[in-house]
């Protein structure tokens, strides 16, 4: 990537970073755009973010949720939707609806502006910025100064580390280390339920080596996304169970089948098919040719799933 750019663009969008509209609060001045622009900025240091296509993604809201914690130490919440919306007021900022949507209002519910949104984006020419390192450094470095001033050491000391509550939280998920990882928010926030839930559909194809448990089925779209998707063996409104250890990589019309009690794994981790189904079996796509097949297991013991889960679905969600 080039390393040259355009100083006299450098030094307008410095002056807009320093500048940033803030509302008022009994806390002080609102601290949400400038989190949120550092949260972006490390997310392309990091290459999590690699294109001008910014999602509502759960390792930008988690990265969001702890720089928040790191940096602002007023009572102010770390809601993430706010400077999401609010920042198109910057000028620079711009959001894109998807079809038949449109985004006229502060939208609380991350989840709602997940559905509702294709992508955010950057103005082409800070976004450019924001992909080198020296105007990327500069306009990081201008924001700590001037917003987080008395945070920035101990902010930059934890981050060097390399410690992160993403990594923690992708451990305690991937059932690799049976410790507590560091909670910024209650179970029950939901901004926290959408990075855990979200870490959750990418994590379990991820064990799977992207392959279906049941039928063998890989298919990798040449942008990187699989028809294999995370089912949840035990309802995560039942369980409340997020690892990948109660989590099965099933391609979809398997995974409707395994939800709706059509098949199950038994205690020898074979696959089970309903004989209530009224099943076309000279079909190349029916479900009773898949009757007594050991399930394909996931790289790593600490990711295999639980054998108590599948009793439950056995005996719970099972047609027998």
């Amino acid at each position: 990537m080039t390393t040259n750019f355009d100083e006299k663009r450098l030094a307008t969008y410095a002056h807009k970073f320093t500048r940033l509209k803030q509302g008022g609060t009994a806390y002080g001045k609102a601290p949400h755009k400038p989190v949120f622009l550092l949260t972006v900025i490390e997310l392309i240091e990091k290459q999590l973010i690699t294109e001008n296509k910014i999602g509502v993604m759960p390792e930008l809201v988690a990265t969001f949720k702890e720089n928040f914690a790191l940096l602002v130490k007023t009572p102010h919440k770390d809601d993430f939707t706010q400077p999401f919306f609010y920042l198109q007021s910057e000028k620079f900022w711009l959001l894109h609806p998807k079809a038949t949507f449109i985004i006229d209002a502060h939208i609380r519910s991350v989840q709602t502006l997940s559905d509702r949104l294709d992508f955010a984006s950057f103005t082409d020419d800070l976004y450019g910025l924001l992909t080198q390192v020296t105007p990327r450094l500069h306009l990081k470095n201008l924001l700590l100064d001037t917003y987080f001033a008395d945070t920035k050491a101990e902010f930059l000391h934890i981050k060097n580390a390399g410690r992160s509550y993403l990594h923690d939280l992708e451990t305690y998920l991937l059932n690799e280390k049976e410790v507590p990882y560091r909670l910024l928010q209650p179970i029950d926030d939901e901004e926290t339920r959408f990075v855990r839930g979200g870490l959750f559909k990418k994590l379990v194809p991820k064990v799977y080596d992207f392959t279906c448990a049941i039928s063998g089925m890989k298919v990798i779209a040449v942008d990187g996304s699989s028809l294999v998707e995370a089912c949840h063996i035990i309802p995560i409104s039942i369980s409340g169970d997020d690892k990948v250890t109660n989590g099965i990589a099933l391609c979809p019309n398997l995974h409707t089948a395994f939800d709706k009690g059509m098949i199950s794994v038994d205690e020898r981790l074979r696959v089970v098919v309903s004989p209530s189904l009224a099943d076309n079996v000279s079909s190349p796509y029916n479900l009773t040719r898949f009757h007594g097949q050991p399930l394909r297991l996931p790289f790593g013991e600490m990711h295999y799933p639980k054998m108590e889960s599948f009793r439950w679905h056995l005996n719970t969600k099972f047609r027998p």
